[in-house]
This record gives C-alpha cells, sequence and structure tokens, in this order.
C-alpha cells in the first residue's frame, strides 16, 4: 500500500489510478488518511467478501435467538424437493 498527499494525487490522477490496478492507494490530507483508492476489481472481492460476513452474522443471530427448529426432512418437503 502506498500513500500519497490529496494534492499530490490530484496533479497525476492518471498515474494513482495505474497504481491502484497493483496496490491501494492511500490519500492523505495533512498526515491524515482521507481516501483509499482501489481496483474495480479489488472492491469487487471485499463486497462479496463484506457480503459473506453479513450472511454469517445474520445466521449467528438466528441461532442465538433460539426456540423451536424445523427438521429438514421437513423443509425438504415444503421446498418440494421430495
Amino acid at each position: 500500500m502506498s500513500s500519497i498527499p490529496v494534492s499530490e494525487a490530484r496533479a497525476n490522477l492518471p498515474a494513482v489510478i495505474a497504481s491502484s490496478a497493483d496496490e491501494a492507494v492511500v490519500l492523505e490530507r495533512r498526515g491524515q488518511r482521507v481516501a483509499v483508492v482501489i481496483s474495480p476489481q479489488r472492491y469487487d472481492e471485499l463486497m462479496d467478501a463484506w457480503e459473506e460476513l453479513e450472511d454469517v452474522a445474520a445466521f449467528d443471530e438466528v441461532m442465538a435467538e433460539g426456540g423451536p427448529t424445523i427438521p429438514w426432512s421437513t423443509v425438504k418437503v415444503d421446498l418440494g424437493w421430495e
């Protein structure tokens, strides 16, 4: 991961975009991170991973609630799988 001041990134935007294909580019203003430029492919990977984590969290939440369960054989019949 590389870092670059926003003012420098503004002046060299094509180079920043090209660099983001290989690694994340952190944009800084007054020494503070303000943005990150990543490739569309990396963004898609991160969003897919985030969705998987949300699914796992939702499953864990439901499982923690407890309550009655439905046997798998009943679920298959209800779905028309048997």
